[in-house]
């Protein structure tokens, strides 16, 4: 079975209609031998806030040290994003063996007229996956209810339910009285209290339904175990609260409840996450106190329960499209809000921003509530409704009469979301307020136009023509017809329904070719892989930019991956980066006494600042200096030391001709080196310390943030990639879009695949042959490949690996690498020479003049 068969055949099974009960998904459950019969589950259940919460949850226990599965709905923009194993989504390949061998028990299912539906279906995988990856706990999203939801086939250790509001009356009941009884009934056994941020009435009938119960509250509300204080906003894309923990009681570990309190102290906790409102802090809290519950309940001796945790855990709990700021001038605002309160809760969060004129960008379901959410949102200046490329969306025009009827005058009925938030963005000035809300789909619709990324393929023959067909699920028969036209520039995206169409057309109008995915599935994004010469594109993208749907903007991607857009490295002239010019060579200097290649070398602070001045008469052009071994089972070092030992000798060396880079995953240490005089961050964890993204925005310095699954490196992580480029790709594009959320521009974001960090040998050298792909991140890109343990993939041992790192250091230059770290400047050095006057011997010339 091919991927694109079992997607389709799970998206085939939202024909049938939600029916309550849970007898169906446990009779799956069976056939599949009890899949997480052991795996400690959390569940998370309430009318909003549900998403937010079990993200928070997850990336707390995360940051404790625990491996753990998360399950949400919907997608924002794949499939995969329901089904998350330590923040890494489920591979395709393991889509497909679930549906493969599943699909002939759930044919006969259907056949006796009992189908199950695409949501347990989608759930089951979720345990299903969970078990397989042997997580240390599961959090499960609740769909609907809570009661009679598939996600309750597992008895949870520890659950919650956020809110209680009408909805989905013709499902649950028409009651708050109703829904909070059916929502009430996910209460976990064996004496552990059902957490709630509930109140009023609803909040009764969950004490009555649950018997023991924590209640969390904001401050001035009704009394609570728990109380948030909301701080307010920190900054464009933080907020900060306090959480203040009973003094008795509560949360102590004699009632099950695992001791938070006893273990950071009473008091409270100041808090600070990168979810924006009051409702985001009341789902902090929830949170923290659902932790606390599993800290005591879950049996391993590694996990790290203290504030610090549970701060980094919040502060990393990235959400998106819960209101979440893309960008400042205009203030871009996307929010997935799509019932009343929700909506009333988005208003009252955007309030807290200062901006001139509001222009919004709205698509809704047809069976939503369109007046109360359009009436509860701030009075816009100019209004442009779409349609999610969903069956269930509304029409447009609908919508733009009730925005009509409730007093906008600038109204305008668009058609897709891509376009209408295009349009927007031509009506907005810098200071105002572009907000896309109204649904999820909406919302996933017009992130995805802001954040894609066409990836270059290099395509030299049929057969790696045929890999990049496959890969992005195209059918058989038109993998076979296509792979021999694929032999010129290749590009590959991922777009809607609407923009596969057309661009498939076009491109065969001119005698390219395109190949499609053969999911078929309404609102899913289809991968595309576009075939061509330079020419064929050229006129492809004229044509595109009179298109409707958001193509003016694809073809702007298409011109950049395929070359027609001119590259600009850096937008300030008066900053030229070492790379500007052509690859840059990274000199290590490690102060350590424990580094893999050259551990104790330098550690000594005088052989440190001869050994920095050496790499500059061997040609660096910069310095990175690390405090910090990221070998396999290297032990972390504290802040204050690795300070010790880095600032010394970065003050000893700022007065020579060298960039200088720090090489650390902790802020407090980046900082204080570039007190001392460093240029460079060198993030390793790839930006997990909340706090450096902001430093590097502040200091206006670049910043490399690396692929890594773990930092320092865990010896034998089996890491389950469906393709190391494409998931590495997908995975920096995320940060790269984090940092730039915090004021980083990206001329000043520099990527770095991370070979060896969680990567095998095989996939290591995958990475650098396919280095050229990640400019579809429009970042700089950096090797780091000096010396590692991938080249015992081609019989090098650790004492015969120089003149392998120069090979693939000449590979890497070749290949598109803007920055090359290395321990043998020299040596590197003559192979980036070599390679660049094999691509433009003019600049010898010049250089000699």
């Amino acid at each position: 079975m091919e991927y694109y068969e079992a997607a389709n055949f799970l998206f085939d099974l939202r024909r049938f209609s939600v029916r309550p009960g849970t007898d169906a998904i446990a009779d799956l459950r069976a056939e599949l031998n009890e899949p997480g019969a052991d795996i400690p589950f959390v569940q998370i259940a309430g009318s909003n806030g549900k998403g937010s919460t079990a993200k928070m949850v997850e990336s707390i226990l995360r940051e404790s040290g625990l491996s753990v599965g998360l399950y949400s709905s919907p997608h924002l923009v794949s499939l995969d994003e329901r089904v998350q194993v330590d923040g890494r989504p489920i591979t395709a390949s393991a889509i497909t063996e679930f549906i493969e061998r599943t699909k002939p028990w759930l044919v006969d299912r259907a056949a006796d007229g009992e189908p199950l539906t695409f949501f347990e279906v989608i759930t089951m995988m979720g345990i299903w996956y969970f078990d397989r990856e042997d997580v240390d706990v599961a959090v499960l999203e609740v769909g609907l209810g809570g009661e009679y939801d598939a996600t309750s086939v597992v008895d949870p250790i520890a659950s919650c339910v956020t809110t209680v509001t009408l909805e989905h009356t013709s499902v649950l009941g028409d009651t708050i009285e109703e829904i909070a009884t059916t929502k009430a009934k996910v209460a976990p056994g064996g004496g552990t209290p059902l957490v709630t941020g509930a109140t009023g009435e609803a909040r009764d009938v969950i004490r009555g339904e649950a018997g023991e119960l924590l209640t969390v509250g904001t401050a001035g509300g009704e009394p609570s175990d728990v109380t948030v204080s909301y701080e307010g906003r920190v900054n464009h894309t933080e907020a900060g609260a306090r959480i203040e923990l009973p003094v008795d009681g509560g949360l102590d570990p004699t009632n099950g409840t695992g001791g938070l309190a006893s273990t950071v102290g009473t008091g409270g906790l100041d808090v600070r996450f990168p979810l924006l409102g009051e409702h985001q802090a009341l789902n902090a809290g929830i949170a923290t106190t659902l932790a606390s519950q599993l800290f005591g309940a879950v049996d391993n001796d590694t996990v790290d329960v203290s504030a610090e945790t549970i701060h980094r855990g919040l502060r990393n709990a990235h959400w998106p499209g819960r209101f979440e700021v893309m960008r400042e001038e205009p203030l871009v605002v996307l929010d997935g809000a799509h019932n009343p309160e929700a909506t009333a809760t988005l208003a009252e969060t955007l309030s807290t921003f200062d901006y001139d004129d509001l222009h919004l960008v709205f698509g809704a379901m047809h069976d939503k509530s369109h007046r109360e959410m359009i009436e509860t949102l701030p009075t816009a200046d100019s209004v442009i409704t779409c349609r999610p490329n969903l069956e269930r969306a509304e029409d447009p025009a609908v919508l733009a009469k009730v925005f009509e009827s409730t007093g906008v005058d600038d109204v305008a009925a668009g058609s897709s979301v891509a376009e209408a938030f295009e349009q927007a963005k031509e009506r907005a000035g810098p200071d105002d307020c572009l907000l896309v809300t109204g649904s999820l789909f909406a919302v996933g619709e017009a992130r995805t136009t802001m954040t894609r990324r066409g990836v270059p393929k290099r395509v030299d023959d049929s057969q790696t023509a045929r890999d990049v067909l496959s890969k992005a699920h195209v059918t058989e028969w038109e993998t076979d017809t296509e792979a021999e036209r694929a032999v010129h520039r290749v590009a590959t995206m991922a777009v809607e329904g609407r923009q596969a169409t057309i661009l498939d057309r076009e491109l065969r109008s001119l005698g390219g070719s395109c190949g499609t995915s053969g999911v078929t599935a309404a609102g899913e994004l289809h991968d595309v892989v576009l075939m061509g010469t330079l020419a064929q594109f050229r006129q492809l993208t004229a044509t595109l930019d009179s298109q409707p749907f958001g193509l003016a903007g694809i073809a702007d991607e298409i011109r950049r991956q395929v070359g027609l857009a001119e590259r600009t490295d850096s937008n300030d002239p008066d900053m030229p980066y070492p790379w500007d010019e052509g690859t840059a060579v990274m000199g290590i200097l490690n102060v350590t006494p424990n580094s893999f290649h050259d551990g104790g070398e330098f550690f000594d602070p005088e052989a440190a600042i001869a050994g920095a001045k050496q790499l500059v008469d061997e040609g660096a052009d910069i310095i990175d200096i690390g405090g910090e071994s990221t070998r396999p089972g290297a032990d972390p070092v504290p802040v204050e030391e690795e300070i010790e030992r880095v600032v010394p000798i970065i003050e000893a060396i700022s007065d020579l001709d060298v960039w200088i880079s720090v090489d650390t995953r902790k802020a407090a240490v980046a900082e204080a080196a570039l007190d001392a005089g460093a240029d460079i961050l060198n993030d390793v964890a790839g930006l997990e310390d909340p706090e450096m993204r902001f430093l590097a925005a502040d200091r206006e310095v670049p910043v490399i943030v690396m692929h890594s699954i773990d930092t320092p490196v865990v010896p034998d992580r089996d890491v389950d990639y469906e393709d190391v480029v494409d998931d590495v790709i997908r995975s920096l594009n995320e940060r790269v879009v984090l940092a730039e959320k915090a004021g980083i521009p990206r001329e000043r974001i520099i990527v770095d695949p991370g070979l060896g960090f969680g990567k095998t040998p095989a996939e290591s050298f995958e990475l650098l042959g396919r280095l050229d792909e990640f400019r579809a991140l429009g970042c700089p890109i950096l090797v780091g490949h000096s010396h590692k343990s991938m080249f015992d993939h081609v019989d090098r041992t650790p004492d015969d690996r120089r003149d392998a790192t120069v090979a693939a250091t000449a590979l890497a230059a070749e290949r598109g690498a803007d920055i090359v770290r290395v321990h043998d400047v020299a040596e590197n050095r003559a192979a980036v020479d070599v390679q660049q006057a094999t691509s433009d011997p003019a600049s010898r010339d010049e250089d000699a003049d």
